[in-house]
């Protein structure tokens, strides 16, 4: 099993994130990979939790990804943050972006959660969950 890759992959979905201009259309800056302290933009995307298993064959190391970015706001309703979901999907299923370390196999959705969240439920929350397969080459 190779780990080795999981800094690069973070670093390519972040950069992925940050650089599509519908996300950036709709959010600005607020994609973040840590959420800083103190005040958050009122609608944000956030990246989360990761689990990884190896994959390893006879090519050499591998290892599949399944990690999680979160659309968090504070907008009334859920149109907002399904609308900023989708441009997060977009940008990010089936792109094929270079990394630093490794490469990547393939990138795709797997599944989306929404709740309300918070105090009082005044926070709508959608998590998306990606599958990524990467060599360590």
């Amino acid at each position: 099993m190779s780990y080795g890759v999981a800094a690069a992959l973070q670093k390519a979905v972040y950069e992925l994130l940050v650089t599509d201009p519908a996300l950036a259309g709709l959010i600005g800056t607020g994609v973040f990979d840590t959420v800083p302290s103190g005040p958050v933009p009122p609608t944000y995307v956030a990246i989360g939790p990761e689990e990884v298993r190896d994959r390893s064959d006879g090519t050499g190391p591998g290892a599949v990804h399944r990690f999680t970015v979160s659309v968090i706001s504070e907008a009334e309703g859920f149109a907002t943050v399904k609308t900023v979901a989708a441009a997060v999907g977009d940008a990010l299923n089936g792109a094929s972006p270079a990394l630093d370390r490794g490469r990547l196999v393939g990138l795709w959705f797997e599944r989306a959660s929404a709740r309300r969240t918070g105090q009082a439920e005044r926070i709508r929350r959608i998590d998306l969950r990606f599958r990524a397969r990467v060599q360590d080459d």
